[in-house]
């Protein structure tokens, strides 16, 4: 029987993806899905995800920030090109931080195939009127989007939401976005259980910290529904900051220059 790998109570925390310890470097190597987060607009975690990508050689890659048609778009000669590719993939409009940053990533995983597991808008807002198993389409109920969360977790998942907000959301709107995250959650999850039906793995999936916690993220998602899939989570923090929810390993690399991401909600 293959067992999920879950080690978080002697957190392992790394300076650099070329600083592993042996023990996570054999884990890595016997891994059917690795997730690698990231904190969406530090250049250093993307240079580390392109490292550790080239270092797997993933049979298949799974993208937060693509569509599954856009995913198809990806071939290796378009890769070799960053205009090119970040034309085809839309990026400019994607509002997702600089295609430069993330170039690397791909270039490492030339010869995986790709995969899209964005959510568009238009899907997401399906949560608003036709709730979240609808919105979610047939697997619904197997990846336990038929039921509500736990109490607790609604009300963490609530309080994480308006915080990430800069407590700008009206209340009403938090079981809504509670909802969205679930969403996106278990598609990425059914996404990359997909690609390693598809080719048999190893399986990189690239999305942000929030996604990649164990607890209740898209690894919790996957647990439920391939529960014999080994897959080891690597969160990354800044600045010696460890990201919310559990990890196998969290790298860290120095915090990234942004302004306060509250001063856009406040009001000229």
């Amino acid at each position: 029987m293959i067992r999920t790998i879950c080690v978080f109570l002697a957190l392992p925390v790394f300076a650099s993806a070329q600083n592993l310890d042996d023990d996570l470097r054999a884990r890595l190597a016997a891994a059917h899905i690795i997730v690698l987060g990231e904190t969406h607009d530090n250049p250093a975690h993307h240079e580390i995800q392109a490292d550790l990508v080239a270092t797997i050689a993933p049979k298949a890659i799974v993208y937060e920030m693509i569509t599954e048609a856009q995913a198809s778009q990806v071939r290796g000669d378009i890769v070799q090109e960053e205009r090119a590719l970040e034309k085809v993939l839309g990026w400019d409009e994607s509002g997702w931080p600089d295609f430069s940053m993330y170039y690397p990533i791909f270039v490492a995983g030339v010869g995986a195939k790709t995969y899209g597991a964005a959510v568009p808008r238009t899907e997401a807002r399906k949560v608003m009127g036709d709730g979240l198993a609808a919105a979610f389409g047939a697997d619904a109920e197997v990846f336990g989007l038929d039921a509500p969360l736990d109490p607790d977790q609604q009300r963490q998942r609530e309080a994480m939401q308006m915080k990430a907000h800069c407590d700008a959301l009206p209340v009403e709107l938090l079981p809504a976005m509670v909802d969205v995250q679930r969403l996106r959650d278990a598609r990425l999850a059914q996404v990359a259980i997909k690609a390693l039906d598809d080719t048999g793995g190893p399986v990189v999936v690239i999305t942000g910290n929030g996604h990649a916690r164990a607890d209740w993220g898209m690894p919790a998602a996957i647990a439920l529904v391939r529960p014999d899939a080994v897959t080891v989570i690597v969160g990354q923090g800044e600045g010696g900051t460890v990201p919310e929810g559990r990890f196998d390993a969290v790298l860290q690399s120095p915090p990234a220059e942004r302004d306060h991401p509250c001063l856009a909600f406040k009001k000229p």
